[in-house]
């Protein structure tokens, strides 16, 4: 395979059939493409001091604006390039002086100096990321959950490096509705950079009723949260590993799209009488499980990979790192989502009150659909079946006893699948007490047992990370469409990113 750090602006061309065609009459994302606006109030991702600035524009509709104290990330506005929706990207490193009363904090964000704008698609279209790393180390971006061909991934074969620029190109050709998002996934440094705060939101509209009957304004009624459970140390750093978070003079931090939960909850107030919430969790290690203040239910419409079948009334959601969820609200008066952090041994690390929701709205929205997506259950009666076995040996993280942390052994022990293959895995938490979870790059996957038992709530829709209890075995299926590539793989790993920094990652080639 060619040599990591000989990729800087290769593009790959590839082929880009559709999953599902597209409906006709798209509802495309720029109907109601989004005000976006910076709340009112003070946050830690305003108060950052940048070494280089880029201006981030936003679209506007005739939306009435969120407000409040909670900072929204900006919608990235793309460029056309003969059809081509061009999207740029600059990685920027800065510093923090207010998080922590006495502390610079070195920060890092994508046209920014902490995290990075939303980027918003619509499937079928065709799009370029125009990716340029101004900081002094190399990089990758991810795009986790996206269907995108190996070479254009960015996994730790597509390195940046310092002062270079990666132009992936890909059509979206996801074929579902979905929240997604985008990280470094470099080998051995993804969760130093992620974080720094290099993270945002990718999200795909598939031009469904489903998804149009859902609130679609961003920055209105459809609400990003990008959640990190977070640690600095008594010299002022972001943790990066397990160790850090609880090292003496350490100081547990949530934030919430930036600003700091900890400290002041952040609000938000909406014009309407629901709002969709993107939960994001961008934490390193911790899972996070989200729930109303007073107890009460709340609509949950999306897992990490689509919308669900159905909408789902619950009254707690956990979220382990690097998954996604989309909850529905229909506040009367103010609610508060309230977060319970667990550290990897599922011990509380402690429980912060994360948002204050409240709306101003008067009208009656019309009932949530009863159905939101028509899943087809894989046939996996000639599937390839396959065990991977997630461990430890002190420090090191193993899959089925290796730690990938060079090239040369993800190389020499990469998984091997082909084209339109259906596959079924069996992934067992061998750790008596450590909590892991696992993520598959290229396609999403269904849930074929938890613990032995038949899969049930969100389970029921498409995911692409899912958590894995100590001692348990969770069971999923695939089909790996579209893509096939002889050079560039795909990875698979625990999304807990201190563990895959300590080798809990595979390649997987998917063979033409």
């Amino acid at each position: 395979m060619a040599d990591a750090r000989n990729i800087i602006n290769h593009r790959k061309p590839s082929r880009f059939p559709t999953r599902r065609q597209v409906l006709a009459g798209t509802f495309g994302f720029g109907a109601l493409a989004a005000l976006a606006r910076i709340g009112s109030g003070t946050s830690f991702a305003e108060e950052t001091t940048a070494t280089d600035t880029t201006v981030t524009t936003t679209a506007t509709t005739n939306a009435t604006a969120a407000t409040g104290t909670l900072p929204i990330p900006d919608l990235l506005t793309a460029t056309d390039d003969g059809g081509v929706s061009v999207f740029a990207l600059e990685t920027q490193a800065g510093t923090n002086t207010t998080l922590i009363s006495g502390k610079t904090i070195t920060t890092a964000g994508f046209n920014s100096t902490f995290l990075g704008p939303t980027i918003q698609v619509t499937d079928g279209q065709a799009v370029r990321f125009d990716i340029t790393n101004t900081l002094d180390d190399e990089t990758t971006v991810h795009w986790h959950g996206l269907h995108i061909a190996p070479s254009e991934d960015g996994g730790p074969q597509n390195i940046i490096e310092a002062g270079g620029t990666w132009s992936p190109a890909t059509t979206i050709n996801q074929g579902e509705a979905c929240t997604l998002w985008y990280h470094p996934h470099g080998l051995g440094t993804t969760a130093e950079q992620v974080s720094l705060g290099l993270a945002g939101m990718l999200i795909v509209d598939d031009g469904s009723a489903a998804n149009a009957a859902l609130p679609t304004a961003y920055g209105a009624d459809d609400i990003p949260l990008i959640m990190q459970s977070t640690s600095v140390s008594s010299a002022g750093s972001f943790a990066a590993t397990n160790a850090a978070f609880t090292a003496s003079g350490a100081t547990l931090k949530f934030l919430v799209n930036g600003m700091s939960a900890t400290d002041e909850t952040p609000t938000l107030s909406v014009a309407y009488s629901r709002v969709r919430l993107r939960l994001l969790n961008a934490s390193l290690t911790d899972s996070i499980t989200v729930a109303l203040s007073d107890g009460g239910a709340f609509t949950q419409v999306a897992s990490d990979a689509a919308l669900l079948p159905e909408p789902l009334s619950i009254t707690s959601l956990r979220i382990s790192p690097g998954e996604r969820a989309e909850i529905v609200l229909e506040p009367s008066g103010t609610v508060t989502l309230r977060a319970t952090v667990r550290n990897t041994t599922n011990g509380t690390r402690y429980t912060v009150s994360m948002l204050e929701v409240s709306s101003t709205g008067t009208d009656t929205p019309d009932a949530l659909p009863g159905t939101l997506n028509t899943i087809t259950d894989l046939d996996t009666t000639d599937a390839t079946t396959r065990t991977f076995t997630l461990s430890n040996s002190g420090a090191s993280m193993l899959i089925n006893g290796i730690a990938a942390t060079t090239m040369d052994i993800m190389d020499a022990n990469a998984i091997m699948t082909t084209l339109d293959a259906v596959e079924k895995w069996t992934i067992t938490n061998a750790s008596t007490n450590i909590y892991h979870n696992f993520h598959l790059h290229d396609v999403p996957f269904q849930v074929v047992s938890v613990a032995g038992a038949t899969p049930t709530g969100a389970n029921l829709g498409w995911r692409d990370t899912i958590e894995v209890a100590p001692g348990t075995s969770v069971v999923i299926k695939m089909q790996f469409t579209d893509y096939a590539d002889n050079e560039y793989m795909y990875m698979l790993h625990c999304h807990n990113v201190v563990h895959e920094d300590d080798g809990m990652m595979l390649g997987l080639m998917v063979m033409s």
